[in-house]
């Protein structure tokens, strides 16, 4: 619980990959009284799929702007292909 979404967003299905960084811009935070459990350390940030990052990426930035040392990001799949609208 030491990153948090701050703010609602809409779903990411069928955004572009510059559409999908837009909807998750500063989305997510960590609250002050869980900055002590990432500053200074590594973090490890785990997705369970990965499409073009944006949400990673959103995390990543949180965590760092909070004082993590580094964050390393481990995927359970991999979008190759992505539609840029629904099927």
């Amino acid at each position: 619980d030491a990153l948090v979404r701050k703010r609602d967003t809409v779903s990411q299905g069928g955004k572009s990959a510059d559409g999908r960084r837009r909807n998750v811009a500063a989305a997510f935070a960590v609250p002050d009284r869980r900055r002590p459990l990432v500053e200074g350390k590594r973090v490890l940030l785990v997705d369970d799929v990965l499409t073009t990052g944006a949400t990673a990426e959103g995390c990543a930035r949180a965590l760092l702007a909070a004082g993590a040392s580094a964050v390393d990001l481990t995927v359970v799949a991999r979008v190759t292909e992505m539609r840029t609208r629904p099927i």
